[in-house]
């Protein structure tokens, strides 16, 4: 499974259809490939993730209380992650 992050914040209000619309325009990459998409705040502190399963888009949000997740510098793009690092950013770990 392919993890990829949109290195620029969002409006994480955005749902479903609005995340996949994201994917498709912005990063250039098909939603409904079983990759799975995630998405930052502006202030860092949550984070929104986009996955196909086969039949449906899956959300998930997180939030940290008292921290803010380590994220790459802030450009227009795509980054891969393997699954070692997508469990450390979960965590709020650098």
């Amino acid at each position: 499974m392919r993890i990829l992050v949109a290195t620029k914040p969002i409006d994480l209000r955005k749902g479903h259809d609005g995340l996949a619309a994201l994917v498709s325009s912005v990063l250039r990459k098909d939603p409904f490939t079983g990759s799975v998409f995630v998405f930052r705040s502006r202030r860092a502190d949550r984070l929104k993730l986009l996955y196909w399963d086969g039949t449906g888009l899956v959300t998930a949000c997180k939030r940290l209380e008292d921290a803010r997740f380590a994220w790459p510098a802030i450009n227009d793009g795509i980054m891969a992650l393997n699954h070692a690092q997508f469990k450390a950013l979960l965590a709020g770990l650098d």
